[in-house]
């Protein structure tokens, strides 16, 4: 069974950086192949790894949700539903050397999805048994994991900036997580964007309040911002960078 990694935080804390960050780590060290999950809706996993998304497992579920009520069935004559759905969730899959992206897509639109979502929990579950690692990037609410839709996890990575605002939302997902009863080996927190890659004592008090576990910071470094700029995967950064450096020796600590 996979390993399944969820990285959480709120919007624009730089997670999504830091978990194509650590599925490019992860792949390094003969780890692979990694089952990549984008299960963000306002995510762009694929840009920071470098790779095309034609297919989104939300446009499958839009297409089979709705094809029985299309003038043009999508669905081959003596095709079932569900046989056509895995083959189109198949479709969706992004195949790259060392690790493979599914892009969970935008939310579901009117009607009963029961069926389309209990397919997909179904493909889902099978592809546990052919990567060693899940790394599942997250919305805040980390809805499809809570849903039941995405396997339990076993290490969950909370992402903040360097704010109490910041430490104050991963506050709360630790807490979700501990309601869903969805039972992580390990829950630890990345404060990423720190100036000069040090927290100062009222982020270090906020972060004792809310009962997390710091797992290290990560510095704030202009090249990231840069390479967003230009539109460069930010995986490509050079092996040097600060933020690349910091965020293996985290990883190296957990000993996944």
């Amino acid at each position: 069974m996979a390993h399944v990694i969820a990285v959480a935080g709120k919007g624009g804390v730089g997670k999504t950086t830091l978990c194509g960050m650590l599925i490019q780590y992860l792949c390094e060290q003969g780890k692979g192949p990694v089952l990549a999950v984008d299960a963000d809706a306002n995510s762009n996993l694929n840009e920071v790894l470098g790779v095309e998304v034609d297919t989104t497992l939300g446009d499958v579920r839009e297409e089979v949700a709705r094809a029985e009520m299309a003038k043009d069935n999508p669905i081959p004559a003596g095709m079932s539903k569900a046989d056509y759905a895995e083959f189109r969730f198949e479709d969706a899959l992004v195949e790259d050397k060392d690790f493979d992206l599914l892009v969970m897509g935008r939310t579901q639109g009117k009607g009963c999805y029961c069926f389309v979502n209990g397919l997909l929990q179904a493909q889902l579950a099978k592809y546990q048994n052919n990567y060693p690692y899940f790394v599942v990037d997250n919305e805040a609410g980390m809805e499809h994991i809570s849903r039941g839709v995405l396997p339990t996890m076993q290490t969950a990575i909370l992402v903040s900036d360097c704010s109490r605002r910041g430490v104050q939302a991963v506050g709360r997902i630790a807490r979700l997580i501990e309601e869903c009863d969805m039972h992580p080996s390990k829950v630890g927190l990345i404060i990423n964007r720190a100036p000069k890659g040090e927290l100062n004592e009222g982020i270090r008090e906020e972060i004792k309040n809310q009962g997390l576990d710091l797992l290290g910071v990560v510095p704030q470094d202009e090249s990231v911002y840069e390479y967003d700029c230009e539109g460069r995967p930010t995986v490509s950064l050079p092996e040097d960078n600060p933020v690349k450096q910091a965020l293996r020796a985290i990883v190296d600590k957990l000993e996944l």
